[in-house]
C-alpha cells in the first residue's frame, strides 16, 4: 500500500460498516464528516434495491448520520443505468419496491408486463407466486434475466428472511435462464461508481464488512480495500479466502485519520 498513490476518493458500504441493526457503528458520523471537511468524493454502497436515495438518505439523517443523497449509490440504480446502456428507453417486468422502480423511471423505462426487454428481479418483502410464475413465462418467451444482486439471505429482527439470490435460483431452476446480477460482488456496481465519481481506481479505496462481497469487488475493480469487522466477516474466517483485503480493522473508526 506505500507504494501507491494518497486515497483520493472512498467508497463504503452501508450495513455492518456505517450502521449495524440500525444503529449507527461508532466512528462512522466522525468518518462522514472529515470526508465532507477534507472535500473526499464519497459513495455510501449498498445491494439493498428496496429503499431509493431519498428514503437512505433520511433514514441515515435519522440516525444523526449526514449522507447527501447524491453521495448514495445502490445496486437499483447500477441496474437502471446498466439496462438502459444496455438498450436506452426500454421496458421491463419489475419484482421488487420503489428504490427499483423509481431507479427504472429515472432513465426512461417503461414498466410492463407485454414482452419485456428485461425481467428484472429486486429485493422485496413480499415476494408473490403469482409474480414469480409471470417472471418465468416471460424470460421463457425471450425477455432477458437481470438480478440486482447475488445476496441469498436478508437481515430482519426475527432472523434470515430469503433474498433476491434464493428468489433468482427458483427462477433459473424453472426457466434454466441464469440472471445477470448487478450488484456486488460484480465490479460493475463498483466501476460504476467511480465513473459517478469521476474517480480513478488507483487513487480510490473500498470499505466494506464482507470478503465475499465488498472486498471481492473492490479487489476486481482495482481498488485498495478496507475490511472492518463489525458486520458479517470475522477475523478468524479471513484466512479462508484466496484474496485478502488490503488492510483489516477493527471499525471504520480505524480509518478517521487516513482521510
Amino acid at each position: 500500500m506505500a507504494d501507491r498513490r494518497p486515497i483520493e476518493s472512498w467508497l463504503t458500504d452501508m450495513d455492518g460498516v456505517l450502521i449495524h441493526e440500525g444503529v449507527p457503528i461508532p466512528g462512522a458520523d466522525a468518518f462522514l464528516k472529515k470526508l465532507r471537511e477534507a472535500e473526499r468524493p464519497f459513495l455510501v454502497l449498498t445491494n439493498n434495491s428496496i429503499y431509493t436515495a431519498r428514503d437512505l438518505h433520511a433514514r441515515l439523517k435519522r440516525l444523526g448520520l449526514d449522507v447527501p443523497v447524491e453521495n448514495i449509490w445502490t445496486s437499483a440504480m447500477a441496474t437502471a443505468q446498466f439496462v438502459n446502456e444496455q438498450r436506452p428507453g426500454g421496458s421491463a417486468y419489475v419484482i421488487g419496491e420503489a428504490g427499483l422502480t423509481t431507479a427504472l423511471h429515472d432513465v426512461g423505462y417503461i414498466l410492463t408486463d407485454h414482452d419485456p426487454d428485461f425481467v428484472i428481479l429486486g429485493e422485496t418483502r413480499t415476494y408473490s407466486f403469482e409474480a414469480m410464475t409471470k417472471a418465468v413465462r416471460l424470460i421463457n418467451n425471450g425477455a432477458r434475466f437481470i438480478a440486482t444482486n447475488p445476496d441469498n439471505v436478508g437481515p430482519s429482527t426475527e432472523g434470515a428472511l430469503p433474498a433476491t439470490g434464493s428468489v433468482a435460483a427458483l427462477i433459473t431452476a424453472a426457466t434454466k435462464k441464469k440472471p445477470y446480477f448487478i450488484g456486488k460482488p460484480n465490479p460493475l456496481m463498483m466501476r460504476a461508481g467511480l465513473n459517478v465519481l469521476g474517480a480513478h481506481s488507483e487513487t480510490s479505496a473500498m470499505i466494506g464488512d464482507r470478503m465475499d462481497t465488498d472486498v471481492l469487488a473492490g479487489l476486481e475493480a482495482g481498488m485498495r480495500t478496507f475490511l472492518v469487522l463489525t458486520g458479517v466477516t470475522q477475523a478468524a474466517e479471513i484466512d479462508r479466502y484466496p484474496f485478502r483485503p488490503s488492510k483489516v480493522v477493527d471499525s471504520i473508526a480505524d480509518l478517521v485519520d487516513l482521510v
